[in-house]
């Protein structure tokens, strides 16, 4: 069942038949471009780390993007490192299926996450970090509200090259609809 929904995408628990998914986003080089990426793994290993991964609290809650259309798995969308003292928390999110980019799933899926760390979750604050020359991915953060706080200067390397990574917050209410 849904946790979420909006109308294009609903937000739900990540189910063990995702992996799949979840496995050939992360090396399909053109959808992991800018994400982190740490030591190879075999896909056992990969598997083994999801299962053993814990489950849904307040400090770490991850969903599947699901289209409404075809029911499948588009991408996932989490809320890490959940501070209840400060209310802080940091928003990871990839759309992992090329057909859906630019139709305003990512958009949606963020707003929803975000809805529900400042009304479920009582966070003050969602930040998030992307590496600069990531463009449509800054377009969709600003659609939905959050502002650039800052730049850290030469932090992350793709392709030998350094690149900068952008911070970017939003505070509650000023998420746009």
């Amino acid at each position: 069942m849904a946790m979420l929904t909006g109308k294009l995408v609903c937000l739900r628990a990540v189910e063990p038949a995702d992996f799949e998914s979840i496995w050939r986003w992360s090396h399909d080089p053109e959808v992991a471009r800018w994400m982190s990426s740490g030591y190879p793994e075999s896909y056992v290993q990969a598997q083994e780390r999801l299962a053993a991964a814990p489950r849904n609290g307040y400090e770490n809650c991850r969903f599947v993007i699901e289209s409404l259309d075809d029911r499948r798995a588009v991408g996932f969308v989490r809320l890490r490192d959940a501070k209840p003292e400060v209310g802080n928390a940091q928003l990871d999110i990839q759309i992992g299926e090329k057909d859906v980019w630019g139709r305003g799933f990512a958009t949606e899926a963020m707003r929803l996450m975000c809805r529900y760390g400042f009304n479920e979750m009582r966070l003050h604050r969602i930040t998030l970090d992307f590496a600069a020359e990531n463009t449509a991915a800054r377009r969709v953060y600003e659609k939905v509200g959050f502002v650039e706080e800052g730049r850290v200067r030469e932090c992350f390397r793709r392709d030998g090259k350094w690149h900068d990574m952008i911070l970017m917050g939003l505070l509650e209410g000023e998420l746009r609809d």
